[in-house]
């Protein structure tokens, strides 16, 4: 399928979202992005990446939300970006790199709040990849060679900061079905089917099928 889409993909910790989100890309034959995001807004921004990689999805503190999206109106060089603290500098330059990525042309995206990012793009197919949690734990525990409590405990960390990062800097609720155009099950699925069931519904939303 030759599609004219922006793919954002969140996904719970453990459910394969990252490899789904890859193998969709290569089927469609579209750039794909995970910690490339980083490296755009590293480049962009001019703030190391180091920086990017220790804020990256990480929950921010109470600072005022509108101070945030006031400054990315007025860009990089306004006093208040120069004065606001490092995470949403972070989350700032991401913003503006998923953007640009985007007018670029079609390709996916994991993660970072792309599908909030790109709200006003009208190409942007939004997913949402969760599974089971013991499913989850034993993808995690033999992928990182863990027991099955210490892959527990980062499967909760992680979805617990991915969901505080999303819910502050968006208007919307992680994991929540009313968020995205599709959420789907992979580990009912299979990373195989669950990229043809993407492929199946990003048609009928550009009218292909």
């Amino acid at each position: 399928m030759k599609t004219r889409s922006v793919i954002t993909i969140a996904r719970q910790y453990g459910s394969g979202g990252r490899a789904i989100g890859k193998r969709l890309a290569e089927e469609l034959e579209i750039p794909f992005y995970d910690k490339e995001l980083l490296e755009r807004a590293a480049n962009d921004s001019g703030i190391c990446k180091e920086l990017f990689e220790n804020h990256d999805e990480k929950p921010t503190n109470s600072f005022l939300y509108s101070l945030v999206m006031d400054t990315y109106s007025f860009g990089y060089n306004s006093a208040a970006f120069t004065d606001m603290p490092m995470n949403h500098k972070v989350f700032l330059a991401q913003f503006e790199a998923i953007k640009k990525l985007a007018e670029e042309g079609p390709c996916v995206m994991v993660g970072r709040c792309a599908d909030y990012a790109l709200s006003d793009f009208g190409n942007c197919f939004s997913v949402f990849i969760h599974s089971d949690l013991d499913t989850r734990i034993r993808r995690i525990a033999k992928e990182y060679d863990m027991k099955d409590n210490k892959a527990r405990d980062a499967i909760q960390k992680t979805d617990k900061s991915r969901s505080s990062y999303y819910n502050y800097y968006t208007n919307k609720r992680w994991g929540d079905a009313t968020s995205y155009n599709m959420c789907i099950d992979s580990g009912k699925m299979g990373f195989d089917k669950t990229v043809k069931c993407i492929i199946q519904t990003l048609k009928i939303f550009e009218g292909q099928d």
